[in-house]
């Protein structure tokens, strides 16, 4: 699963398969772990409530399911460039089926279930940037599967891109 990835010390300095996207998703990933900024109890609310905790770490358990099935789909087609595999198939079944990626959606939700459960601006600014990263990565993604896949635009036709009819994470 894991071989055929591409990876390389020329790529990740010239970005020839798309490595400085995902330099930067790995890096908004990570950044989920620093602190809560600013503290929920200077603006003014002294404990975050408990409801949202909950509801943040369903969430992220939502994400991680959907994840999960989106990589079972994919099989040996995995990879964490936006640039496909040599010799991948077009995955239109499973985690699919509702969207074309199904991952970058997963990897949303579960910054969205951070940011509703912990209550910080830094992480919601996180999030923010991960659609901006997600969604430039999967367009090119797109371009190269259109190319490569003749029957991949009947496919983008039926299906949403990351999230249905929002604009920069949906497009025909």
């Amino acid at each position: 699963m894991f071989s055929g990835w591409g990876l390389s010390w020329g790529g990740w300095l010239d970005n020839r398969r798309g490595e400085w996207w995902l330099l930067g998703q790995l890096f908004l990933v990570c950044a989920h772990l620093l602190p809560v900024w600013p503290q929920t109890s200077s603006l003014g609310v002294p404990n975050w409530p408990w409801q949202l905790n909950l509801l943040g770490a369903l969430l992220v358990l939502a994400g991680l399911w959907l994840a999960s099935q989106a990589l079972l789909s994919l099989g040996s087609s995995l990879s964490p460039l936006p640039e496909p595999k040599q010799g991948n198939r077009l995955v239109c079944s499973g985690a699919f089926k509702r969207c074309r990626h199904p991952i970058y959606q997963a990897v949303l939700l579960c910054s969205l279930g951070v940011v509703v459960g912990v209550g910080s601006l830094l992480h919601l600014l996180l999030f923010l940037l991960l659609v901006v990263v997600l969604g430039g990565k999967a367009r090119r993604e797109e371009r190269i599967l259109r190319t490569i896949h003749p029957d991949y635009d009947g496919y983008k036709r039926s299906t949403p891109a990351i999230i249905p009819n929002l604009p920069w994470l949906d497009w025909q």
